[in-house]
């Protein structure tokens, strides 16, 4: 590893791109798996014989690139890109169990409400008609990953203490589980409060998703805007060929 992550002497570059480089490579090439920690910034120093300032340097362009990203108390990891559904009608919390790892939220807002015009007009609903406003960030594994706006139907979520960390869930208890829906997605730069929440560079990309999901009997029952972290996810949809 010490060869690879070195310096050279007869090259210009800054010190601390030459180790993002040389480390980019490294991952590249299978050094060190996706999701796999990095060296702590004191071996990486040793190894490359460069200071510590210049390593940690070196690592902030790997993070704000998104090839790296650093968990609170624990390193640094490299990112590990998620293959979304893209087609499938399925939650946060159950993607990231069929994944292997454990969902979390952090919740913003979680109260009853009058929906607004654009809401009620989404929704199919009068402006007078009892809704649940929800606002949360996503987390899996402990690393935050998506912000959430949602407006669902007060009458299908009757305690809202009962609500945990999966909103389809408490649907399917209630007898509600949406069963279809639409969905658009778009590129988009974050702003400096989603960057914060995120733990983000500030206009970095992230995925603005607009979902809107219906009841068996087409009512619709939820409405949600959601910003994910493009250094993280990926849709993934299978295509087939049509009738010509």
């Amino acid at each position: 590893m010490r060869e690879k992550l070195s310096a050279r002497a007869d090259d210009s570059t800054p010190l601390y791109l030459q180790l993002a480089r040389n480390l980019r490579n490294h991952i590249s090439e299978g050094g060190i798996d996706p999701g796999g920690a990095l060296p702590s910034e004191r071996d990486l120093s040793e190894i490359t014989g460069m200071s510590r300032v210049t390593v940690r340097k070196g690592i902030d362009q790997l993070i704000e690139e998104g090839v790296l990203f650093r968990r609170q108390g624990s390193g640094t990891f490299v990112t590990k890109l998620i293959e979304a559904p893209g087609s499938a009608l399925s939650g946060f919390s159950e993607d990231a169990r069929s994944r292997g790892e454990d969902p979390g939220v952090i919740w913003m807002i979680k109260t009853y409400a009058t929906p607004t015009d654009e809401e009620a007009l989404a929704l199919s609903i009068t402006n007078s008609t009892k809704v649940v406003r929800l606002g949360r960030v996503r987390l899996s594994g402990g690393e935050p990953l998506a912000i959430e706006h949602a407006v669902v139907l007060a009458e299908f979520l009757p305690d809202l203490d009962l609500l945990g960390d999966s909103l389809y869930a408490a649907l399917t208890t209630s007898g509600a589980r949406p069963v279809s829906g639409t969905q658009r997605i778009r590129a988009a730069l974050a702003t400096p409060t989603e960057a914060a929440i995120l733990s983000i560079q500030e206009k970095a990309e992230i995925l603005r998703i607009e979902r809107l999901t219906r009841m068996n009997d087409g009512r619709a029952i939820e409405f949600t805007r959601s910003a994910y972290r493009g250094d993280r996810y990926e849709f993934v949809s299978e295509i087939k060929v049509g009738e010509s």
